[in-house]
C-alpha cells in the first residue's frame, strides 16, 4: 500500500527544475530549423518566456544560459530583468562545438592555440557566472575521433586535465564546474568524456567543487541509468542531472514521453540518495521542442517531473525494507509498483489550487492569452534558435 498523499506534501515543496533558455528558441533536425510565431528574439524574451512556466506552476525558479547563444552587453541588465519575472539566472553552459577552429577538438586539441581560445572562452564564461550571480559552468566537449589511429587519445585526456585545471583554478566562492558526459556524436570512434566514469576520474583530480553532470538521453540503450544516479550521489560528485527522454540516442524530447517507468526508478534513487531539495543538485531540462509549442512544452515536461516526484515520494519503504530483507522478491517489487501505479493527478491538482496555483496549468496557459500577446508582438528581428 502506497503512503497516503497528506505525508509527502511538504516534501513536494522543495522541487526545483531549471529551465535551459534554448528550449524557448527554434529548432529541429539535422535538415531543419523550424520557425513558430512568438519565438524570442533575444535572451530577454527568453527570460520571459521561461517565467510563465513559473509563474504558472511553481517549480522552475531559475534559467540556464547558454553562451555565446544568450550573450548580451549588459548582464546586470539581464539579471534585474530575470529578478523582477520572478526568477533568477542559473547555471551558464559553454560552447566549444560550434566555432571552426574546434573541428578537431577544443580542450583536448593538439593546438595550443586553438587550445587556449577554448579554455579563454571558459573563462569568460566565468566572467558572466560573476556578474549573473550563477554557481554553475557546465561543460559538454563535442571532441573526440572517428577512425582508429586518427588521434593518440591518451595525449587527449592529458590535455583535456590541464585545460580544465586552468578553467576550476579560476573559480572563486562557491561556484563550481560541472563536466558532462555523453557516449557518442558527434565522435563515433572514441569520444573524449563518453561515460560518467571518466567524467568522475576527471573531476576527482581537480577538487571538491568539480562534479559531474548525467543527462538521460547520454547512454547506450538499456543502461541501468538510476544505477548511476545512486552511485554519483552515494559519492557527493551527482552535481547536475538534465531531464529529457530518448528512444534512440539524445533525441532530447519531453521528460517521461518515452519511458515514464525509467523517469519514477530514477526519481526512487533521487530521493533515496538525499537529491530531492539538495542544493548541490540542480535539476534541469535539456530539451527542444522541434515540433510542439515551446512553453506548454516546458510545462508539461515539468509537470511530468512533479507527477513522479510524487509517485516516488508515496513508496512505502518499511514495507519494501521488510521485503528487501527478507528477500521476498514478488513483495517488494509489488511495493516498488504499487507506488508507480498511483495516479496522483488528481491530489497533485488540489496541492496547487491550495497554493494560489491553478489546477491545470495547461489549461491555464492556454487562456492566459500570453501566447497570442507574444506571437502579436514579435514579429520583425531574427527569432532566437538552437545555436544562435
Amino acid at each position: 500500500m502506497a503512503a497516503p498523499f497528506t505525508a509527502i506534501t511538504n516534501l513536494l515543496e522543495h522541487q526545483r527544475i531549471e529551465l535551459p533558455s534554448w528550449a524557448f528558441g527554434n529548432s529541429g533536425t539535422r535538415f531543419r530549423v523550424f520557425t513558430t510565431p512568438g519565438t524570442p528574439r533575444d535572451p530577454f524574451e527568453k527570460i520571459a518566456d521561461a517565467a510563465q512556466v513559473h509563474r504558472l506552476t511553481a517549480l522552475a525558479p531559475s534559467v540556464a544560459l547558454h553562451i555565446p547563444w544568450d550573450r548580451v552587453e549588459d548582464w546586470s541588465a539581464l539579471r534585474r530583468h530575470a529578478e523582477e519575472l520572478g526568477v533568477s539566472l542559473g547555471t551558464i553552459n559553454s560552447n566549444t562545438f560550434q566555432d571552426a577552429d574546434y573541428k578537431f577538438g577544443a580542450l583536448t586539441h593538439e593546438d595550443d592555440r586553438i587550445r587556449r581560445k577554448a579554455i579563454d572562452h571558459h573563462l569568460e564564461c566565468i566572467d558572466i557566472m560573476d556578474a549573473t550571480g550563477s554557481r554553475d559552468l557546465k561543460i559538454w566537449l563535442a571532441e573526440g575521433s572517428n577512425y582508429p589511429g586518427q588521434n593518440d587519445m591518451r595525449a587527449r585526456q592529458d590535455r583535456l586535465h590541464d585545460s580544465l585545471r586552468q578553467i576550476y583554478d579560476r573559480l572563486t566562492g562557491p561556484q563550481r564546474l560541472v563536466l558532462e558526459y555523453k557516449l557518442f556524436e558527434p565522435a563515433f570512434y572514441h569520444t573524449d568524456v563518453p561515460d560518467w566514469g571518466t567524467s568522475y576520474v576527471h573531476v576527482s583530480a581537480l577538487g571538491e567543487r568539480a562534479m559531474v553532470c548525467l543527462d538521460t538521453g547520454h547512454h547506450a540503450p538499456g543502461t541501468n541509468i538510476e544505477f548511476i544516479v545512486m552511485q554519483l550521489l552515494r559519492l557527493g560528485k551527482l552535481g547536475a542531472f538534465d531531464f529529457n527522454s530518448r528512444f534512440y540516442a539524445d533525441d532530447d524530447l519531453i521528460v517521461g514521453a518515452a519511458d515514464p517507468f525509467q523517469l519514477f526508478r530514477i526519481l526512487v534513487e533521487v530521493i533515496r540518495g538525499g537529491g530531492l531539495g539538495n542544493p548541490d543538485v540542480v535539476f534541469m531540462l535539456d530539451q527542444c521542442h522541434n515540433i510542439e509549442a515551446k512553453i506548454p512544452g516546458q510545462i508539461r515536461s515539468v509537470l511530468n517531473v512533479q507527477e513522479m516526484t510524487a509517485r516516488a515520494l508515496l513508496l512505502d519503504r518499511d514495507a519494501l525494507t521488510a521485503a528487501q530483507h527478507a528477500n521476498d522478491v514478488l513483495g517488494a517489487h509489488a511495493v516498488f509498483m504499487d507506488a508507480f501505479s498511483t495516479d496522483v493527478r488528481p491530489a497533485l491538482a488540489g496541492w496547487r489550487e491550495e497554493r494560489g496555483l491553478p489546477a491545470d496549468p495547461m489549461a491555464a496557459y492556454a487562456a492566459s492569452g500570453y501566447q497570442e500577446r507574444i506571437e502579436a508582438e514579435r514579429v520583425g528581428g531574427a527569432q532566437a534558435s538552437w545555436g544562435a
